[in-house]
């Protein structure tokens, strides 16, 4: 914990960075992200009370100095502004938004293992994050845990959810995993769901979607022109002309 005279003296967010410049292990820590940012645009466009940070940095003062981030591969906040001052952020400080910590975390689990079920579980659930999601689609054996896994904070401590999607009521949104196609790529994504379980899709998805009943429309039609050509050749196999019918 800082002390009140650090507090006196916290930093803007102009004098802090980003993140910690450290490169990711793979491209799905930047790819499901971004997905999911996507998605949260489509569906509150019209809403100005969220923001969802990509490999940005938090900085809090529940750490050893508000100098120090925690950077998750994302994180969504409510109540605060979509943009500051008619700005993007370039971290996520606190102090700078009312004390409102991030109501969702999502951290995906890499070749170098960054602490996600230990430490990182302590400093999220000090920080006051409702929901730890961790994603480990390659590296469960060696962690020794499940490839999805949810956690709610209850008494200070994080307990694990059961269930995929999970749903979470005080964003309104359920997460998830899938198969699907997205940036060209057949595999596992994360989604968002609704409460009865259904995925909220990605414009790519959908587009794919309505291309695919537009061929299946082309199909039929196709189908219902051979038939009857079938039939008129039949009828005037037997003598009969379909025009007179």
């Amino acid at each position: 914990m800082v002390n009140h005279n650090q507090l006196l003296n916290l930093p803007s967010s102009d004098e802090l960075p980003d993140s910690d410049d450290k490169p990711v292990d793979n491209e799905i820590q930047n790819l499901i992200p971004v997905l999911l940012r996507a998605v949260l645009n489509q569906l509150w466009g019209d809403r100005s009370d969220w923001f969802f940070g990509v490999n940005m940095g938090i900085f809090h003062t529940t750490g050893s100095s508000p100098r120090v981030p925690i950077i998750p591969d994302a994180f969504l906040s409510l109540g605060v502004p979509r943009f500051k001052n008619n700005k993007s952020r370039t971290s996520y400080v606190l102090w700078e938004e009312n004390y409102i910590a991030p109501i969702f975390v999502l951290e995906i689990v890499s070749q170098t293992y960054g602490n996600e079920y230990d430490q990182k579980m302590i400093d999220y659930a000090r920080l006051g994050v409702l929901y730890y999601v961790i994603y480990n689609p390659d590296y469960t054996k060696r962690d020794k845990h499940e490839h999805f896994e949810v956690y709610r904070l209850l008494n200070g401590a994080y307990q694990r959810l059961q269930g995929n999607p999970v749903w979470m009521p005080e964003i309104g949104l359920g997460i998830g995993t899938e198969v699907s196609y997205n940036e060209r790529w057949e595999r596992e994504w994360l989604y968002w769901y609704d409460l009865e379980g259904n995925k909220f899709m990605t414009l790519e998805e959908q587009a794919l979607q309505e291309k695919q009943r537009a061929e299946q429309l082309e199909q039929q039609v196709q189908q219902e022109r051979q038939r009857a050509e079938q039939l008129e050749q039949m009828l005037r196999s037997l003598g009969v002309d379909p025009e007179k019918l």
